[in-house]
């Protein structure tokens, strides 16, 4: 028999079935994966898919190696296992068996296709604008070539674009260096109002420009300071106030409330929080789960116009992912929308 002290020692789910078609042993992460204790138990009452039971039957009797799908739920999503079948033979006196170990393979599977999604997603946002520029190239080379009202047109419309996929590879880079801090935890001490503060006087002419006005106030008594990293906070709200003007009302307001919670339960400790409003259409409520997501849009037409990549909310996740805070979204239509950044209260 196998004993349990070497199945505990593997670092996935394990189980030995005993000749008597009888589990002799198992380890804590695979009771935790069946839901139940199972040494003792016949097989079958226990792993009651059909694949599985015929492959260690053919194992048992045959000694055939082989692997399975085994389909499960936790934490209500569906998750696949992968489990791979060996004959053990104990040798004197020790029992002989099979010995069935479980790998999660949906994990591996969820990031191919993330990884294939994204993929897709960037070469359909690419392939826009290149193709855009491409055919004002070859007009401007033969019908438009003399034509200057046309010229002045189509460089413009060029330009546009090459901004656009200008904005969209820096994104890309962005996204990319985020990801690969996501494991270091900062640790600078930053003031919050003065981030703020930096990231209202570099928008001041695009609010001017769209008659709004952008009022920060804090409820804290400066300065406010958190652990953290000061061009990825300032990323954050930059990101977060610039949607603030360009989905909120002409000659409105974007209002940024800095406030601190006593108790946060998810950080079992206070927090800081930095609240992000505006005055816009709002955004309707089945939105609201997916906005954070890469590439995702609620009116692509209208994201496009005012610039947007489509990587921007998910740039801010991450980042506040990075600083273990949380993101809040809440929407009304027609009443606008608000973002808060929860960030640890810990220095």
């Amino acid at each position: 028999m196998v004993a349990r002290s070497m199945l505990e020692a593997m670092p996935i789910a394990a189980v030995f079935i005993g000749e008597d078609n009888r589990i002799r042993s198992s380890n804590e992460k695979a009771q935790n994966l069946l839901k139940m204790t199972v040494d003792g138990r016949h097989y079958v009452t226990v792993l009651r898919q059909p694949s599985l039971l015929d492959q260690i039957e053919s194992t048992m009797s045959e000694g055939i190696s082989g692997q399975v799908s085994f389909n499960t739920t936790e934490a209500g999503r569906d998750v696949v296992y992968e489990v791979h079948l060996e004959r053990v033979v104990g040798g004197p006196g020790r029992e002989n068996g099979v010995l069935l170990s479980f790998m999660d393979v949906k994990q591996h599977e969820e990031a191919g296709q993330m990884r294939s999604d994204f993929v897709a997603n960037v070469s359909h946002e690419l392939r826009t604008p290149l193709t855009a520029l491409t055919g004002f190239i070859e007009t401007l080379r033969g019908p438009a070539r003399d034509d200057v009202e046309a010229r002045d047109r189509f460089l413009g419309i060029m330009e546009a674009e090459g901004k656009r996929m200008n904005r969209l590879v820096s994104d890309l880079l962005s996204l990319s260096r985020v990801e690969d801090m996501a494991r270091i935890r900062p640790t600078d001490s930053v003031d919050v109002l003065a981030v703020l503060q930096s990231v209202r006087n570099a928008l001041s002419q695009t609010a001017e420009t769209k008659g709004v006005t952008i009022s920060i106030e804090s409820q804290i008594e400066p300065p406010v300071q958190i652990a953290g990293d000061l061009d990825q906070l300032a990323q954050v709200f930059t990101n977060l106030i610039e949607n603030a003007l360009k989905y909120g009302r002409l000659g409105g307001g974007v209002s940024v409330v800095i406030s601190r919670m006593p108790m946060m339960p998810a950080f079992k400790g206070p927090a800081i929080c930095v609240s992000v409003k505006d005055d816009g259409p709002g955004i309707a409520e089945h939105h609201l789960s997916r906005l954070t997501e890469r590439f995702y849009r609620v009116d692509n037409h209208r994201s496009r116009e005012l610039g947007g990549t489509g990587l921007g909310l998910a740039i801010v996740k991450h980042i506040i992912n990075r600083h273990r805070g949380r993101l809040r979204i809440e929407s009304d239509e027609g009443q606008g929308s608000k973002f808060s950044v929860l960030l640890r209260d810990d220095l």
